[in-house]
C-alpha cells in the first residue's frame, strides 16, 4: 500500500513509519524537521512541511495515497488544541485529493468505561481526566471533525503509552474500551494502527487498544 504518516518524528509516527516499511509499504512521512526522522528506507519519501496548518501544503503529501496514518497530538497541556487542528488541515487536504482512509491516534479515556472496570482503574481515569482535562477535550474535538467528514476514519484509542517492545498481544475493542487495560507500547500502537488500515469492522469507529 501507499500510506502517508503525519507526526513521523513522535515516538508513534516513528514505530509506524518503520513497521511500514518493513512490511512492504511505500511510505510517505510528513516531518517539519527531517534529521529528526531516524528511518530509511528505498520505499520512504520524506516531505518537508513547516505549516501543517495549511491544507494546500498537504494536498501533495497525500494526494494517490492508500491511507493516511497521524500520529499528531499534544505531548503536553501546553500543546492542547493541536490534535484538532492539525487534523482538520489534514482532512481537507485528504478531501481535495480525494482520499478517504484516515487513521489517527485518540486516547482510551474517550471511550465508554468496560462494563466491570475495578473501582481503582475508574479512579486513576478520573484523576488523569482532571489533570489533562484540555488535552481530552482537543481530542473530542478532534473525534467530533471526524465523525463530521466524510473520511473513513478510525480514531484508535490507547490508554498511557510507553516505549517498551512490541509483544502482537494486545487486545482491541471497536467502539469500546478493554477492561483492566492501563497501558500499550508505543510499537504495539503501531502495530494496531497498520493492521486496521484495511479492517472494515473499524471504519467510522473509535477503537480501544490496551494490553
Amino acid at each position: 500500500m501507499r500510506l502517508t504518516v503525519f507526526g513521523a518524528t513522535g515516538g508513534t509516527g516513528r514505530e509506524i513509519v518503520r513497521q511500514a516499511l518493513a512490511a512492504g509499504h511505500e511510505v510517505t512521512a510528513v516531518v517539519r524537521n527531517p534529521a529528526r526522522l531516524a528511518v530509511s528506507g528505498t520505499r520512504l519519501v520524506v516531505r518537508r512541511a513547516e505549516d501543517l496548518s495549511d491544507p494546500e501544503a498537504l494536498r501533495a503529501a497525500v494526494g494517490g495515497r492508500d491511507a493516511v496514518l497521524s500520529g499528531l497530538g499534544a505531548r503536553s497541556r501546553a500543546d492542547a488544541g493541536m490534535a484538532a487542528r492539525l487534523t482538520r488541515s489534514v482532512l481537507a487536504a485528504m478531501e481535495a485529493e480525494k482520499v478517504r482512509r484516515l487513521l489517527v491516534v485518540s486516547a482510551a479515556p474517550l471511550g465508554p468505561v468496560p462494563e466491570g472496570q475495578a473501582l481503582v482503574d475508574r479512579a486513576a481515569l478520573a484523576v488523569v481526566g482532571a489533570v489533562l482535562k484540555d488535552v481530552y477535550a482537543d481530542l473530542r474535538a478532534m473525534e467530533a471533525d471526524l465523525a463530521a467528514s466524510d473520511a473513513d476514519w478510525t480514531a484508535v484509542r490507547p490508554p498511557r503509552l510507553t516505549d517498551g517492545p512490541g509483544t502482537g498481544r494486545y487486545r482491541t475493542a471497536v467502539a469500546g474500551t478493554p477492561p483492566r487495560g492501563r497501558f500499550l507500547a508505543r510499537a504495539d500502537m503501531a502495530h494496531a494502527m497498520l493492521a486496521m488500515i484495511d479492517d472494515p469492522s473499524t471504519l467510522k469507529q473509535g477503537v480501544g487498544v490496551a494490553y
